[in-house]
């Protein structure tokens, strides 16, 4: 068997579903002035993902709001501050670059042309292990929708190396790995959706 001594463990909480006004609810904002963070995902005035998750972030405009800017303000998922400028969009929805485990103020740059609301995308990512690493294994819930795990090599958009499939219930996920596990030389990064209720990853660290 190979040396796992080195093991170590990251948990990882669960993703809010697709939620256009989970955020923020319908209001017309008049003048370079901050959201309300009041939506059904908020707590206190912000917004808090699960543990060790960023999920991007959605503006949804109602009118044409294409010369304004959004600027979320929050932190990763490493519990790094997070500062992203969003474009608005035409009747549409705009989404952040950045995944955001918190957001504590969304402000804009001008009026809005018509009512917004702030929200998530229902897709989750998060760092295992920065740096060359083993995925030795795993133990978790399945959540409300088969889907897929997805563990990805670089970066969050990187190469998926390694997918685990999930049932739509509440099933174990601990999914059979040979001895040399799977590695990822650039650093291993985890993607998911509400296909996983809660996950524990163990790499080499």
């Amino acid at each position: 068997m190979a040396n796992v001594s080195n093991v170590k463990s990251k948990f990882f909480g669960a993703v809010a579903a697709l939620d256009a006004d989970g955020i923020s609810t319908t209001a017309s904002i008049s003048g370079a002035a901050a959201l309300t963070l009041n939506g059904a995902l908020t707590s206190g005035g912000s917004y808090t993902s699960g543990d060790n998750i960023g999920q991007p972030i959605t503006i949804t405009s109602a009118g044409d709001d294409t010369g304004i800017t959004f600027t979320v303000v929050g932190t990763n998922a490493v519990g790094d501050a997070l500062t992203e400028a969003v474009t608005g969009a035409d009747t549409a929805a705009a989404t952040s670059s950045g995944y955001f485990n918190t957001v504590a103020s969304i402000t804009t740059s001008a009026s809005t042309d018509a009512a917004v609301t702030a929200g998530v995308t229902g897709t989750g990512t998060g760092t295992v292990f920065a740096g060359r690493t083993r995925i030795r294994g795993m133990q978790g819930l399945s959540g409300t929708s088969a889907g897929n795990l997805l563990f990805k090599n670089t970066s969050v958009t990187g190469t998926t190396l390694l997918t685990v499939p999930t049932q739509a219930a509440a099933e174990l996920i601990e999914p059979y790995i040979p001895d040399n596990a799977v590695l990822f030389d650039a650093g291993a990064y985890v993607s998911f959706g509400s296909a996983v209720a809660t996950i524990t990853v163990f790499y080499d660290g």
